[in-house]
Formats: structure tokens, sequence, C-alpha cells
């Protein structure tokens, strides 16, 4: 049942995290169009290096980026003081992961060889790869500060933060990439070099607003900075599971994009390309995502679960509302969104024919997107992530094997293997709206055992 209350409450926190998501976006296709201007073989690589890079990091992140549902579950709770012990954790976390970052990045960089990608290609993927890695304990750090924004409803926080580091980026980017006002001509080392330095302002930028002296007083920040082995149990226990689930997802997903780079550079660019323009659609999305985990995870704390229908509804009309005016637009304007890439004196035709095929596959699965996203909030913030990385997990290990299949062994057309791609994406929306409208993760005991330290 829709309630105008839960719809504007959902709307304020939704809308400054799709504005932040989306300055993310931009970010990454200004990187991409810069190195489009080099041309179509710096597209793929940078696509290749980028996905790469977040696998490596994703079951960290995944595990940080759960302080969304625990800082929502104590703020409800009014145990206002155990927010930013939240925090802490996630901070020591990071810190203790970054030297496994870097012997995993020893590890992951022999994978662009393993998947055939051309010699000149592999070269350009690992120097975006290992530049990224590099600075792989700023991204995490950042993580755990948006995360815990978000917990605590203060979205406009991570909004400005997000927008402040993109304005940087974008210039910063551009003067790497080709060399301008004196700085070094670094091509896709500058676009990552670029990214790096700012993620790395947007914490310093963080640590602002979080020592603000109402918010230190307020949460008794000060009091915060210590190990507390009870949070970071719980922490673990819940986290963990969601952290395996993006790790498998985006392992998965970058199996998927490396086999299908191996068709060539071409179907390796027109893929760039299309997810680019999906970036539309799925970056806010998750903006929505994160405010429903936060919303949800304040009514679990609080133990008012008849808020859950409403905040189900209100999520579902912004999402499927917002990926259907897009779903149109993708259909309607596919070829001309295709040629926005264009790379000067080249023969485009073959990516922007292919291209703007599979704009029709996106157009399909954006509104899946939507679902999966709006339910997968809801779960996560009632700390159902267990049956979540399970059910993920699975579908995301058999769409990998259908692809090696599919590519390696049966020569399948690219556009095959594209619908196949399309149709795991619908398949787990039905899974997912089916756990959700079911009462399993509603019953109290599961939800007590949720909050228990």
């Amino acid at each position: 049942m829709l309630n105008t209350r839960e719809l504007r409450e959902l709307f304020r926190l939704a809308l400054p995290m799709v504005v932040s998501q989306s300055a993310f976006a931009l970010m990454i296709f200004t990187d991409r169009l810069f190195l489009s201007r080099i041309d179509a073989l710096h597209i793929a690589s940078a696509l290749g290096g980028g996905v790469t890079f977040f696998v490596s990091v994703s079951l960290f992140l995944g595990v940080m980026s759960y302080a969304t549902a625990l800082v929502a579950q104590y703020y409800g709770a009014g145990q206002l003081h155990k927010c930013p012990r939240v925090l802490t954790q996630g901070i020591l976390m990071a810190v203790a992961c970054q030297p496994l970052l870097l012997v995993i990045a020893w590890l992951m960089s022999g994978i662009f060889v393993a998947m055939d990608h051309p010699p000149q290609q592999v070269v350009l993927e690992k120097q975006y790869y290992f530049v990224m890695m590099a600075g792989a304990l700023f991204v995490m750090a950042k993580a755990c500060f948006a995360a815990y924004f978000c917990g605590i409803g203060r979205t406009r926080v991570v909004m400005i933060t997000d927008v402040i580091g993109v304005l940087l980026n974008i210039p910063l980017t551009w003067m790497l990439v080709f060399g301008k006002f004196g700085f070094p001509e670094l091509g896709i080392q500058g676009a990552a070099l670029g990214t790096v330095i700012a993620t790395a302002f947007s914490v310093v930028i963080y640590t602002v607003f979080y020592f603000n002296r109402f918010h230190r007083e307020r949460f008794k920040v000060l009091a915060s900075f210590h190990y507390d082995p009870a949070i970071l149990r719980r922490y673990i226990r819940l986290g963990l599971p969601s952290g395996f689930e993006t790790f498998v997802g985006a392992a998965t997903f970058n199996f998927f994009l490396l086999l299908f780079q191996s068709y060539g550079v071409a179907e390796g660019a027109a893929m760039a390309i299309v997810f680019n323009w999906d970036m539309l659609n799925y970056v806010p999305l998750i903006g929505l995502n994160i405010a429903v985990t936060s919303l949800i995870g304040r009514a679990v704390g609080a133990g008012d679960m008849t808020r859950t229908n409403q905040v189900m509804a209100a999520g579902f009309l912004l999402a499927i509302g917002y990926s259907l005016v897009l779903a149109v637009v993708f259909i309607v304007f596919r070829f001309q969104l295709i040629m926005v890439f264009s790379t000067p004196e080249q023969d485009f035709s073959e990516i922007a024919s292919l291209g703007s095929r599979m704009m029709l596959g996106m157009a399909t699965y954006v509104l899946a997107d939507a679902v999966i996203l709006v339910s997968a909030g809801v779960l996560r913030g009632a700390g159902d992530t267990r049956w979540l990385m399970n059910t993920s997990m699975s579908l995301h290990v058999l769409m990998m094997v259908s692809q090696f299949i599919m590519i390696r062994y049966l020569d399948a057309d690219p556009l095959v293997s594209w619908w196949g791609f399309v149709a795991m994406l619908l398949a787990l929306a039905v899974i997912y709206l089916r756990r959700l409208l079911g009462h399993t993760w509603r019953k109290p005991s599961r939800l007590a055992r949720v909050m228990a330290e």
C-alpha cells in the first residue's frame, strides 16, 4: 500500500544518492569519452581494467558497505553512540585489508592474457588496473564513510562529497590523459590516477563533516575510536554474505565481460559503450537501493515492520517509473546514443551496428534491474543477507558456465551471448520478487537474530 509520507521520505533520502551515484556515472562516462578520443582500444581497456579492479575489491567493499544497514538499525533502535563505532570497525578492516589487496593485484594481473585479449590491449588494461589497486585503501575508506552517513539519513553529505570529488576528477583526468597545463601525458594511466586522487580528496571532505561539532557531540564520535568486538562480529556475520554476494556477482560479470571481449576489439568497444549508457539507469537505482536499505534498517531497529510494505511500494514506484522512461529512450535513440562515442578518423560502422542491437537487450533488462535493486535493498536492510548470497551466487555461476560454453565451445554469435545475459537478469528479478512477497524474512525470531550482537 502506497503511503505518501513514506514516498516523500524515500525520495528525500534517495534524491541526494541518485545525484551522488549519477556524479560517479558522469565521472566514468567522461573518462571513457576522453579515452575514446585516443582510440576504441583505450575504451575497451579501461572497461576491462576497471571491472577487474572492482572484482578485486568487491568482497571487501561488499562487507564494508553493509555499514548502511547496521548504522540504520542502531539509529532506529535509538542507540546513536553505536553508529560511529560501526564506522571505526570498517576503517580498521580497510587498513587491515590493504596488504592483501596488493597480493591480489599481483595474482589477478594475468587474467587479461588468460582471456586471449590482444597484446596491446593487455598492456593498457594492466596499466589502468595497477594504478587503481594502488589507491584501493581510499576507495574502501570512502565506502565506509558513505555507508555511515547513509545509515543515519544524511545522504546530502554523500551527495556534496561526491559532486565535489567529480568536479575535481573531470578536469584533473583531462589534464593527466592529454598532458595539459604542464601535466605529463599519461593516457589511460592518467584516467586511473585522476580517479584515485579525487577519491582521496573525497575522504578528506567526509572527515570534515564527521568531526562537525553538532554531529561529533550527538553521536559521541570521540568515544568511538576503539575496537568493539561485539559490533565487529555482527558486522562480519551480516556483512560477509553481502560481501560474497557482491564479489561473485562482480567476478562473474567480469568473466562474462572479458569473454565477450575475446570476440574482438569491435565487440569489446560495443559492450563498453552499451554499459556506459546502462549506467544512466543502474547507478541512480543504486542510490535508491541504498535509501531503501537505510529506511528498512531503521524499521528493523525500531521493531516497526509495518513500514516495510510502504517503503517497498514507494521504492518500486520510483524505480520502475524511472527505468521505464529510460527503456523507451534507449530503444528510440539507440543508434544516436552509440554514435556519441564514435572515434575520429576510424571506421565505426561495425561497432555502431552491433551496439545499437545490444541496446535493445539493455532496454529489456533495465526494468529487471529496478526490481532486483529495490528487492535487494529491502532484504539487505532486514538482514536477509545469507539468502541473497546463496541465490545471487547460484544464478551468477550458472550464467558464467553457460556463457563460457556458448562463447568458447559453441562459438555462439555475440548477440546470442548478450541475450543469454539478459535472460539471467530477468530470472534473478523474478526470484527476488518472490522472496520479497513471502514472509520468511519478516519472522520475529529471524529479526531478533539479526539484531543480536
